[in-house]
């Protein structure tokens, strides 16, 4: 299993957001803000544009020590030295997703529901973490309802043997509450790339990780 101790925040390049002349200038302020965990989404674009993209940021990951993962496109992260990948419940099953990927390698799993954190759980051989969430209404999710943060708090009573990460509609004004429900690790993805300076806000849901650690 990958060590994500330290790990805490988890950005996303997001195309939706990041227009490629920008990205690789938004990867570098993302690592220097001290994201723990990169992912490249290019929801709709195709394998190759996916594997482009990726490439872009790949040396960039690698310098800061930071693991790049790949959204939804698991044959890509194989393809690439040391990315990992992210899957949904709609995709290829973790099972599948790992024999592609091979060992060694990052695979997470989105989790919206109680039965899918214990399938989850239950797949945990196969996993380095889980996402829960959407934790608020997000633009980068709208056909999805809202978890809240009573699915945040069931998770963190499981003491799951993975880590997990919490996403959706997180931004400065709520992340503490998010952590009060008992998250300890966070996905932003609006609320860094669409900052003035994402770095600074990198930085600064770094220090309410470090808070609620504290």
């Amino acid at each position: 299993m990958a060590d994500l101790r330290h790990a805490k925040l988890y950005g996303i390049l997001d195309t939706g957001y990041t227009p490629r002349g920008r990205w690789q200038q938004t990867a570098r302020a993302l690592l220097e803000g001290g994201v723990g965990i990169l992912q490249v989404r290019a929801k709709g674009a195709p394998a190759a544009e996916v594997e482009a993209l990726a490439r872009e940021v790949l040396p960039l990951c690698a310098h800061a020590g930071v693991p790049l993962i790949i959204n939804d496109h698991v044959d890509v992260a194989a393809r690439l030295p040391g990315a990992g990948a992210h899957v949904g419940q709609d995709d290829i099953a973790p099972v599948e997703a790992r024999a592609v990927l091979g060992p060694g390698r990052i695979l997470g799993l989105s989790t919206h529901s109680p039965a899918q954190i214990a399938g989850a759980l239950e797949n945990a051989r196969y996993l380095d973490y889980f996402a829960v969430g959407p934790v608020f209404a997000t633009p980068t999710k709208p056909t999805y309802e809202p978890v809240g943060l009573e699915l945040v708090a069931h998770a963190a009573s499981l003491s799951p043997p993975l880590p997990f990460f919490c996403i959706g509609g997180i931004k400065e004004n709520n992340a503490a509450q998010v952590c009060a429900a008992g998250a300890r690790r966070l996905v932003v993805v609006s609320g860094l790339l669409l900052a003035d300076d994402p770095a600074a806000a990198a930085r600064a849901f770094r220090r309410i990780l470090d808070t609620a650690e504290a």
